[in-house]
């Protein structure tokens, strides 16, 4: 089996400032608890170290004593939430990655301007949750396209900004911008793309890289998006796929015979775990380099 990795994979920018903040925080503090709202990042082994290192994982504010020392996670927090955090008094380490904070800041500028806003998004998720808290009744989060057609009774202005999900796939975002404009609504959108650098790098490195193999899997947690939009992208392309959350998951899978495997990691993957499943498939196959 010949195994080829994508260049770039694995760590973003933003992941790795969270860890530094987290990591630096409890050597400045040993012994004391470190609050964390939400996980830092969406990486299960990432948690499960934090966690043996003293940090709490929570989701709601008010768990948390009032005064202590409070972790925000790479995605984001709604105003109320911070506002929560003022009440209790507590110390805020926000590692809110810069560009989930840009996508806050466009969020309160054009509702300011009374602008509508459509997020182009996954409900539910932690980011857009924090962004929709910014002007909550002016946005609208849009994640297919039935979402879309629903606007058409819901908005009376035809004129919308388009704002979205630093992690969402380019090809979902085209299609629903798309979709809003075969609808009639007069799209508007800020100087600079919302979806990150480097979500759009490893996208575009995993749809080349399905072009050359067999099979690409996909090393990340399961509530990762950015993780999910990597399978979804190499699928896209006409390639089989899969999430393994661990290196521990290759056993429950079925790999068949691939002449050729690709091989990513989703920008919450510490490369220790990356390197992992690499020996683990060496071990199991012939791999030639």
């Amino acid at each position: 089996m010949e195994l080829l990795v994508a260049e770039p994979h694995g760590m973003c920018s933003g992941v790795a400032r969270a860890l530094e903040m987290a990591q630096r925080v409890l050597a400045e503090h040993p012994g004391e608890t470190l609050w964390c709202f939400h996980e830092l990042v969406h990486n299960e082994h990432i948690v499960a170290d934090l966690q043996a290192r003293g940090v709490r994982f929570v989701n709601e504010i008010e768990v948390i004593p009032c005064g202590a020392r409070v972790l925000f996670s790479a995605h984001g927090v709604s105003p109320e939430v911070r506002h929560a955090a003022a009440v209790r008094q507590l110390e805020i380490v926000d590692a809110t990655c810069p560009f989930v904070a840009k996508v806050h800041a466009e969020a309160r500028r054009y509702a300011a301007e009374a602008l509508p806003i459509v997020l182009i998004g996954h409900k539910g998720h932690d980011e857009v949750v924090g962004i929709v808290g910014e002007a909550a009744e002016q946005i609208t989060v849009v994640e297919s396209y039935e979402d879309v057609l629903t606007l058409r009774g819901r908005l009376a202005q035809r004129s919308v900004m388009v704002l979205s999900q630093t992690t969402v796939s380019e090809a979902m975002y085209e299609a629903r911008v798309a979709e809003l404009k075969a609808e009639g609504f007069d799209v508007r959108f800020p100087k600079a793309l919302d979806i990150c650098y480097a979500t759009r790098e490893r996208q575009q490195a995993v749809r080349e890289l399905a072009q050359q193999v067999d099979m690409v899997l996909v090393l990340g947690s399961r509530n990762s998006s950015n993780s999910k939009r990597l399978v979804e992208v190499a699928e896209k392309a006409g390639c089989k796929a899969a999430l393994l959350a661990s290196p521990a998951e290759l056993d429950t899978l079925d790999l068949g015979s691939p002449a050729r495997l690709g091989l990513t990691s989703g920008a919450s993957t510490p490369e220790a775990l990356l390197d992992q499943l690499r020996a683990d498939l060496n071990a199991r196959y012939r791999i030639e380099s």
